[in-house]
């Protein structure tokens, strides 16, 4: 289905019984709201899984001018609100992470927990993200593809069907959109907005994982009042895309660790 929020069309993808606990995924940078399809499909026989393209992805609209982490974080309340969901558990992996962290601060008392996965408070150095996003307005995406998926997966993922999903949706990510998002990683910084979290917290990361490491995630983790840090052996950055099975589980398994609301079973 698609929304319209803020100036823009958005495209949004929701599964499970009307009335189940809704469970937001939010994607990285590069790919799109299919990078969850394994795990929402595994959650939505207890969960209501909504998925949500970001802007300059997928097939959500493509803003011209920088982008910034609140901008997506505004686009994606506007969502919510346009499907009327009140109260959501989100849960994000490296781009959607760092929106998902914004979300729980300018949706205090909403976002009822958080799952991060891959992700930080920060993205250093500015450069690297400032000079990526300049070589692929000049010379578009194909030139990051493989090495990219190299870093998103372990080397034994590599050739499987998984790992050619991302290299699909990277290719098919407009430039524009891939370069205002990594400005937007160059400059965001959610230090503060990590210590002002006061609600349930995982934090997730992929042994394996080399652009945002478990020293990260432990800081990550640190940051956060009562965060959790739960580490997957083998996996790299996108484990949601490498290994959908075993985090829908520790999700599921975060998710009922928590206390029960009225009305759910």
């Amino acid at each position: 289905m698609f929304v319209r929020v803020n100036g823009i069309t958005m495209h949004v993808q929701v599964r499970g019984k009307v009335g189940a606990p809704p469970v937001l995924l939010l994607h990285s940078l590069g790919t799109a709201l299919q990078l969850w399809d394994g795990v929402a499909e595994l959650l939505s026989a207890r969960f209501r899984s909504v998925q949500i393209d970001l802007r300059g992805h997928g097939l959500t609209s493509v803003p011209r001018g920088c982008y910034t982490i609140d901008d997506m974080a505004v686009d994606v309340v506007g969502a919510l609100e346009a499907m009327d969901i009140p109260e959501v558990h989100v849960v994000g992996v490296s781009l959607g992470g760092a929106v998902a962290q914004r979300l729980g601060v300018m949706l205090r008392g909403r976002v009822r927990s958080l799952v991060l996965v891959g992700t930080a408070t920060s993205f250093p150095p500015p450069d690297f993200w400032l000079d990526r996003a300049a070589a692929v307005r000049s010379a578009g995406i194909e030139q990051f593809v493989e090495s990219s998926v190299a870093r998103w997966v372990s080397v034994a993922s590599l050739g499987t069907p998984a790992a050619d999903g991302l290299r699909a949706m990277l290719r098919r990510t407009d430039p524009e959109g891939y370069a205002a998002s990594a400005e937007a990683l160059a400059t965001v910084n959610l230090a503060e907005d990590a210590r002002s979290l006061d609600l349930p917290t995982l934090v997730m990361v992929g042994e394996a994982d080399h652009s945002t490491p478990v020293g990260t995630a432990t800081g990550l983790r640190d940051a956060i009042s009562g965060a959790r840090l739960k580490t997957l052996p083998g996996l790299a950055h996108l484990p949601p895309a490498e290994a959908p099975v075993v985090v829908a589980a520790a999700i599921v398994e975060f998710l009922d660790s928590l206390p029960r609301q009225s009305g759910e079973h």
